[in-house]
């Protein structure tokens, strides 16, 4: 196998995260399949999953509505064929002015060049 088929996992994910920093989501978007399965951290124990592209455009569109400082750092990533996994830690400011973080890790899959599902996990 190819080393650039090998690293095409981790290549998309970065590009994501480069969108979510720029609070762009039709780049996001863009890299995500039509039939693409997020599955956010909110709320506890199992979070909510999200369905689709029309489903998943509104949640980052909300998301980045309610919190506008948002920013995704990653700590590690790795990734082979399909699968890539990014630990990270996310920061915000609330609406009080206060600075806050969680951690975590993203499992993600890929087919046809696309995000076709997005996992997240947070440290409790």
């Amino acid at each position: 196998m190819r080393m650039d088929k090998i690293e095409a996992a981790t290549r998309l994910v970065l590009a994501f995260n480069e969108a979510f920093n720029r609070h762009d989501v039709n780049a996001m978007m863009a890299l995500m399949s039509e039939d693409v399965v997020f599955e956010n951290t909110y709320p506890a124990p199992d979070g909510t999953t999200y369905r689709g592209k029309e489903a998943v455009t509104r949640f980052w569109e909300d998301f980045f509505r309610q919190s506008p400082q948002a920013h995704m750092e990653i700590e590690e990533i790795f990734g082979m064929g399909f699968r890539c996994v990014m630990r990270w830690r996310y920061t915000w400011v609330d609406a009080e002015g206060k600075p806050g973080h969680v951690r975590g890790v993203d499992i993600y899959r890929i087919k046809e060049g696309r995000i076709c599902e997005k996992l997240s996990y947070v440290k409790g």
